[in-house]
């Protein structure tokens, strides 16, 4: 898939991103490091899943 049609379909549909990054000294894992993001559009006619203000 080329990056203008993932570019285009990410404010439509949305995309999740995950990634581990394992640092390791002799086969030995120290840090482990996990990313897990949704990107995606927002929409006025959905409403917020959270009460007043928002979650912070």
């Amino acid at each position: 898939m080329p990056l203008v049609d993932l570019l285009d379909r990410v404010p439509a549909t949305g995309v999740v991103v995950s990634g581990d990054l394992v640092l390791a000294v002799a086969d030995v894992p120290l840090v482990r490091i996990s990313l897990h993001a949704l990107l995606s559009s927002v929409n006025e006619r959905v409403p917020a899943p959270w009460p007043d203000s928002g979650p912070l």
